[in-house]
């Protein structure tokens, strides 16, 4: 064990001196040195391993030859003043400080700490307090020991909010989905309460404008561009208008039938029939149809509304702009192959109770509660098979395509009957519109600067300014600027949503099974497909890096 006396302060008092003989002190350990240094005199000090570690090498070596009786001289700890170090997170927008004690030398004081941070470029975001409460945990560090801490915080951009309307009327689809109640609580399927009507200035639709949001800043103080709302056109249709004093709300002119469409609300006529049949003949109304019974074989109906059926509609042709909303049930049969007795196309929504051998097309979404059997079914929106708790909703046969998701409580059928799903087909159409804007973006830049380069070149405005012809051309010139710079504005949001929509569109739409999904049913998915080989359940199926993916987390 090595004597204390053998490890001595610097005449400066900033270093601890280590002289030994090896034949006199050796053999030593690391272990001897740091018990030495652990002594009040020199615990302040930093232990330098490496200075260490040579020393108790060539003492060791010596040790026991001629030349371990000349004395050996090391530097063996030695005053170290504090460090401060500032790390940011790789998205820029959090900075976090690391403060280390100093051993016996200077300590880190507020000053060194906001020039660090003047070398780091950290200028948003900062806390005082909490770099003061760092300070005060250094206080009381041992020597050597470090405290971390986020010091900075950027702000992220708050995207705006998109337009939404609101319907503050029920629709025909609601009241047919929705029978009364009888007052000892059961249910009366056949009496579907009173028909929805409005009448003038009822308050039929009311919009919640698009907000811009707020820009943020990374800790850099870089600004963070935020993403503006969409907006969403309110316009009046047949029988509405804007609300004279209120911008936001749409209203009713006449008396009639809501009628919801893609830019807003109309008001219709209504034409109410017991049955379509050859005694009555083929309808074609400008307006809202309620046929309280069934549409007979061979019947066609066409309306410039809602058409809703209270009864059954048997192998009849139904056309509408707004929604076909079905009651009962949709039954068709096979002519021949791909050729089903049953056609109904809607502007809306489609909805019925369930639906076989028919062909079924909609602008909107497809909701059947009960079973949708050996049909086409196309729609712009999502296709849904289920009734309000999820206990029954079955896609059985046929060909089912969404643009916006499937989702069925089963898929297929024990039997292995083929069924074949399209869902989320369009994200090339979508990439293909994203290179048009981006073209049409960049182009109006390059038009942009080459006003800008004949703007620059005008002479000097004394030189023109009672010109009238010179006048009115500069005046154009700057018209079109600022007319292009707004158009490229524009064109720009609709990139960045555009762009939004394209990268997450796999994770927005997907096909959905609550219970099962059976043998033999074809799964298309964008550019991804698979045929189900062995019965899954509940799961979600994504197209994730082109292959089907069966999620089964949320069972």
């Amino acid at each position: 064990m090595l004597e204390p006396s053998v490890v001595s302060l610097s005449a400066d008092k900033a270093k601890a001196e280590l002289r030994v003989i090896p034949n006199t002190h050796g053999p030593v350990t690391v272990e001897d040195i740091t018990q030495i240094l652990s002594q009040p005199d020199f615990v302040m000090l930093f232990p330098t391993s490496p200075a260490i570690n040579k020393a108790v090498n060539e003492i060791n070596t010596l040790c026991g030859q001629k030349p371990g009786d000349h004395e050996l001289f090391f530097v063996i700890a030695e005053r170290k003043d504090g460090s401060v170090s500032i790390d940011v997170s790789e998205d820029k927008m959090h900075a976090s400080m690391t403060i280390t004690s100093a051993w016996g030398g200077k300590d880190i004081s507020l000053p060194d700490i906001l020039t660090t941070l003047k070398s780091k470029k950290i200028k948003m975001g900062l806390s005082k307090p909490r770099i003061m409460a760092l300070m005060q945990r250094l206080s009381i560090l041992p020597p050597g020991e470090s405290c971390e801490g986020v010091i900075a915080n950027g702000k992220p951009a708050v995207n705006g909010d998109h337009a939404v309307l609101n319907r503050k009327v029920a629709l025909a689809r609601e009241r047919l989905l929705q029978p009364q109640e009888r007052e000892d609580g059961s249910v009366d399927m056949r009496n579907l309460g009173a028909l929805i009507t409005v009448k003038p200035n009822d308050v039929l639709m009311v919009k919640t404008p698009a907000t811009i949001g707020t820009p943020g800043f990374n800790v850099h103080g870089d600004v963070l561009q935020q993403m503006p709302g969409k907006d969403k056109p309110m316009e009046p249709g047949t029988g509405t208008s804007i609300h004279p004093k209120d911008p936001n709300k749409l209203i009713a002119t006449l008396s009639g039938q809501p009628v919801e469409n893609r830019k807003g609300m109309q008001v219709d006529d209504m034409l109410q029939i017991k049955d379509v049949d050859v005694r009555y003949g083929h309808v074609n109304f400008k307006g809202s149809i309620l046929i309280t019974g069934d549409v007979h074989e061979g019947m066609e109906v066409k309306a410039s509304g809602d058409v809703t059926v209270m009864g059954f509609v048997e192998s009849a042709s139904i056309e509408a702009q707004g929604d076909v909303i079905v009651s009962k049930g949709v039954i068709g049969r096979l002519i021949k192959e791909q050729d089903l007795s049953t056609k109904i196309k809607a502007g809306g929504q489609i909805c019925a109770q369930f639906v076989q051998y028919s062909h079924l097309e909609a602008q909107g979404d497809i909701l059947v509660t009960k079973q949708l059997l050996h049909s086409n079914s196309t729609s712009c929106g999502s296709i849904t098979v289920s009734d309000a708790q999820c206990r029954r909703g079955d896609i059985v046969g046929g060909v089912a395509t969404a643009n916006k998701g499937i989702r069925a409580i089963a898929f297929g059928a024990t039997a292995s009957t083929k069924t074949v799903l399209y869902c989320a087909m369009q994200q090339d159409e979508l990439k293909q519109q994203l290179k048009e804007l981006d073209g049409s973006i960049k182009a109006m830049v390059v038009a942009g600067l080459e006003l800008e380069a004949r703007l620059r070149k005008l002479p000097p405005k004394t030189e023109w300014q009672n010109d009238a012809g010179m006048i009115e051309q500069v005046k154009m010139m700057l018209d079109q600027k600022h007319q292009m710079t707004a158009e490229q504005g524009k064109e720009e949001v609709e990139y960045n949503q555009q762009l939004c929509e394209v990268e997450n569109y796999y994770d927005n739409y997907f096909i959905k099974a609550e219970k099962h999904i059976f043998t033999n049913v074809e799964i298309h998915i964008g550019n991804a497909f698979n045929r189900t080989q062995r019965e899954h359940g509940p799961c979600i199926v994504k197209n994730i890096n082109h292959e089907i993916s069966y999620d089964y987390s949320n069972r």
